[in-house]
């Protein structure tokens, strides 16, 4: 007896969502789930992309500036060429970035329609640790960190063996502690 090949086709018809039942064999488009953050605001959103979809690029300048002042929820910048052409950016803009931010650290701005709506710190920072609690002998159950105070007033968790007036190098993408730069 020979084998017969499966002849049986099916047939595509189109499917409202009231059709799609347990069993129901469908063919869909591909979507891609991406997250969008807004410029201006700093929000994500979560978006289904379709792949027929166009989207327009945004245009972005990218220019140094020189970070000044930080004083009631603002942070204060100037152009690095220009001292007196200044602009301020407020806490829930800059998020974490800034409390790793001291004065006359230059940083990357980014200018959409004219307009500064962000800053880009380096990747590392070397800060002065103005606050750290003595270590306690054998206090080695929580890995053998501690939390210590900035001189920019922001904090991070760092080993054992880092004192008052050291300097630390932090990751200001993680807020990390990175190394030792120097000892008090």
């Amino acid at each position: 007896m020979k084998k017969s090949s499966l002849s049986n086709r099916l047939t595509l018809s189109m499917l409202s969502y009231n059709d799609l039942k347990v069993g129901t064999t469908f063919q869909s488009k591909p979507v891609v789930q991406i997250k969008i953050k807004n410029l201006i605001t700093g929000k994500m959103v979560n978006y289904n992309a379709h792949q027929n979809e166009q989207f327009k690029e945004a245009e972005i300048d990218i220019a140094p500036v020189k970070f000044i002042y930080h004083n009631r929820g603002e942070y204060w910048f100037s152009e690095i060429d220009n001292p007196k052409n200044r602009f301020q950016l407020k806490e829930d803009v800059l998020g974490n970035a800034g409390q790793f931010l001291k004065a006359d650290t230059e940083v990357k701005a980014f200018k959409f329609n004219d307009k500064i709506i962000n800053i880009e710190l380096p990747p590392k920072v070397d800060l002065k640790v103005t606050e750290a609690p003595p270590a306690i002998r054998g206090n080695t159950a929580q890995g053998g960190t501690k939390l210590v105070t900035l001189e920019t007033g922001g904090t991070a968790d760092v080993p054992l063996f880092i004192n008052e007036g050291d300097i630390v190098r932090i990751n200001t993408q993680s807020g990390e502690y990175v190394e030792r730069a120097d000892k008090a």
